[in-house]
């Protein structure tokens, strides 16, 4: 029986009005996914556009933030009907930011996430290692029941320091702090698979840069967008590639890709 090739593609927009302003939709096309994850739309339902809702091709679904506007929100695209559609984790600390939406499939669960930064306070680093916790328990239940994870958004953590330009003088920085890097080392222990490192051990590439000092222009970037999935979706040789599209614009954050053969 032939296999079937599904690409999936992750990218933090920082604001979906604002991105639909630069090619958006003409970078969507051109980059061609099966499954398209975006995180940081800061949308209310109010304000989605019919080009939003009715992306050609695509089954739209939303999640919003119900405690602030123009905060937070994810949204998932999919030409393949899923089986089910699910908001959040069923813990109101976290869903009400609108940030986990999750998609089933016959193969696998398709989790597209934006995990909190941690950068505003003690409170919010809090809540973002919290949240680590919180989701991934929830994942774990689902992996017991026999499910094949994808897990993808923006974490909001370099894991080591190859995947940020500057580490040393980022390391007492939310984002780069040890307490966060042990988080995506207890995901890894977990028997989750960061695909884009398994397939390139060595290569240096950021999907995210500051809009400050010119940090895009001279690459001076963090990799913090991932596609994690649990480790028998490798043992089972589905994984084809990863990938980073540094060639893409109209965010502070570039997108990020996985093509499975299932």
């Amino acid at each position: 029986m032939p296999r079937q090739t599904i690409k999936l593609v992750s990218w933090n927009v920082n604001g979906y009005r604002a991105v639909m302003k630069k090619d958006f939709l003409a970078s969507i096309g051109s980059l061609d996914a099966d499954i398209v994850g975006l995180q940081e739309t800061k949308l209310q339902e109010p304000q989605l556009t019919r080009a939003m809702k009715e992306l050609d091709g695509y089954q739209a679904a939303f999640s919003f933030s119900t405690v602030k506007k123009g905060y937070s929100g994810v949204a998932a695209y999919s030409r393949m009907a899923p089986n089910a559609v699910r908001h959040g984790i069923g813990i109101p600390r976290f869903d009400d930011e609108g940030r986990i939406l999750e998609l089933e499939f016959d193969a696998f669960t398709f989790f597209n996430v934006y995990f909190p930064n941690g950068q505003m306070s003690d409170e919010r680093l809090e809540y973002k290692l919290d949240f680590y916790q919180a989701f991934f328990d929830y994942a774990e239940a689902l992996r017991k029941q026999g499910k094949s994870l994808v897990v993808t958004g923006d974490f909001n953590t370099a894991h080591n320091e190859i995947d940020l330009k500057h580490p040393g003088p980022n390391s007492k920085r939310s984002g780069f702090l040890p307490v966060e890097r042990r988080w995506l080392d207890r995901i890894v222990g977990m028997g989750y698979v960061d695909t884009f490192r398994h397939r390139y051990p060595d290569t240096v590439k950021y999907s995210w840069w500051s809009y400050r000092f010119n940090a895009r222009k001279t690459n001076a970037g963090w990799r913090i967008d991932y596609f994690f999935v649990s480790e028998d979706i490798i043992r089972k040789g589905w994984l084809k590639d990863a990938f980073i599209d540094n060639d893409i614009f109209g965010s502070d954050h570039c997108p990020v890709g996985l093509i499975l053969e299932i």
